[in-house]
């Protein structure tokens, strides 16, 4: 059912793997000359390759049930910047990329979280300058490269999203131990000032202000406080 921004397609059956009964192998053809399916069963992949290098909303398969396989795709190009950009990247490296890897992108665009089976295509994209990585352990997160907002001409929103730099996240800490210099404050509580960093990154600019002279620990393990010097 075709409408003005959005296609419907639906098949009455189940998801490939539920049933054996065979499909109509004439529309099946037909829509494999138009370029619309594959015999292989790769047609997910085409699917989702292209919205993503479109711009434009993830194919949507919310009203399958277990009588009508139901697909939604949308027409509206969602950013059309982040458009240009993904043209550039396909341009420069498309042989290299799968549609994981565009599916990474995407989501990582979208601010969402990338699912932990797509960890080792994060690791791929981060050496090939697409993404970047913040923070460590629990705390990580990723961006979009500087050269993604360098495109978008917005280099300063790049700066906000990456974070505070070194000497900035020790300021930060100092200045809570400021304000609560009559109660100290216990190590969770000063992972809270900068959620973006590991426990670890955060004892290191901690360990770096009392070498300084700035910061005081006392007591131990569970009662164990920072305060300022």
């Amino acid at each position: 059912m075709p409408h003005r921004e959005e296609i419907d397609c639906y098949l009455p059956s189940w998801l490939p793997g539920w049933t054996l009964n065979p499909r109509n192998r004439r529309i099946a053809e037909v829509l494999s000359k138009c370029g619309l399916v594959e015999r292989a069963g790769q047609g997910f992949d085409l699917i989702f390759r292209e919205c993503i290098r479109q711009s434009k909303p993830l194919p949507d398969f919310s009203r399958t049930d277990t009588h009508f396989v139901w697909l939604t795709l949308h027409g509206e190009i969602q950013d059309t910047e982040f458009l240009r950009f993904l043209e550039e990247v396909s341009q420069e490296r498309m042989a290299e990329f799968s549609t994981e890897d565009f599916l990474v992108v995407d989501l990582i665009h979208r601010e969402q979280k990338v699912p932990r089976y797509m960890k080792s295509r994060v690791d791929y994209l981060i050496g090939q300058g697409v993404i970047e990585r913040m923070g460590r352990g629990r705390g990580t997160r990723y961006i979009l490269s500087r050269s993604f907002y360098a495109h978008m001409k917005t280099k300063g929103v790049y700066t906000r999203r990456k974070g505070l730099d070194y000497n900035t996240n020790k300021a930060l800490l100092l200045q809570h131990l400021t304000e609560n210099k009559d109660t100290g404050c216990p190590i969770v509580e000063l992972e809270q000032v900068i959620p973006s960093l590991s426990r670890r990154a955060i004892q290191r600019l901690l360990g770096e202000l009392r070498s300084e002279g700035k910061a005081r620990l006392a007591g131990s393990k569970k009662a164990a406080r920072w305060w300022i010097a």
